[in-house]
């Protein structure tokens, strides 16, 4: 697993207008730690078939080299999605977001500010903590090693990439402890409409996270689907399809709300 080699473009922010009945509902994507666009991209090109306005985020210290990923802090993030969402406004009066691992965590800290315009957020392996690790512990580990080994490309499916990094930089595990620890407290102040899809079989993120999120979020509607084919990236795995096309459903669904 590297970036190099990825097809061109296939890193960078990617945007596509919708058209028809469904161009004014804006839908916006969000990748995970050490992953990249590429892992978001099929399936906003999927939503883009179907005339929703897409866009799928490069967030800061991603897309580059791992050494990039040390020097980001962590508000980088939201507020990256945040600046999409607005660009996603200028055009659309119904707007969700789609967020994938940390980029489901990102999703979390967005939202909980931002429900009151939202119109519902999807989650794929969403990331409320990791396990035994805090981030006073990943803060000592980055003082001596700036590297681990890589967490990437958890898929099921053979020969499938999400181009992103082959380290773990651990500055950067640290500044995502750090918006995880800020994050689940505001948990109650996401109240829009949720769907959220679990892979049985995960092996970058127990259940936990996903079930301290199901209990957590604030909302009345929350959907949780059990992807049984897929590993930690599933929005390229086998299970894209389910994940894709429910997820059309929920969107048109409480767009008209």
């Amino acid at each position: 697993m590297a970036v190099i080699g990825a097809p061109a473009g296939l890193l960078n922010d990617w945007s596509a207008a919708g058209n028809g009945k469904n161009k004014d509902i804006g839908v916006l994507l969000v990748h995970g730690f050490t992953g990249s666009p590429s892992s978001m991209r099929p399936w906003g090109e999927y939503l883009n078939q179907k005339g929703f306005t897409v866009r799928v985020t490069l967030l800061p210290g991603h897309g580059t080299k791992p050494e990039d990923l040390n020097e980001v802090k962590w508000e980088q993030w939201p507020a990256k999605v945040e600046a999409d969402l607005a660009e996603l406004y200028k055009t659309c009066s119904k707007v969700f977001i789609c967020g994938l691992s940390m980029g489901g965590a990102v999703t979390l800290n967005v939202a909980s500010r931002h429900s009151h315009k939202l119109n519902g957020i999807i989650l794929v392996n969403p990331m409320s903590h990791l396990r035994f690790v805090s981030p006073e512990m990943a803060f000592a580990v980055s003082r001596v090693k700036k590297f681990l080994k890589s967490v990437g490309d958890d898929i099921k499916r053979p020969g499938v990439t999400e181009w992103g990094y082959d380290a773990n930089p651990t500055v950067g595990v640290y500044e995502l402890l750090k918006m995880l620890r800020v994050t689940r407290p505001l948990l109650p102040k996401v109240t829009v409409p949720m769907q959220l899809f679990h892979s049985v079989d995960d092996h970058t993120l127990p259940v936990s996270n996903t079930e301290i999120i199901m209990k957590g979020v604030g909302s009345k509607i929350k959907q949780r689907i059990e992807l049984t084919n897929s590993y930690h990236v599933a929005t390229i795995d086998y299970d894209a399809e389910i994940i894709y096309e429910n997820s059309r459903v929920f969107i048109e669904t409480h767009a008209g709300e």
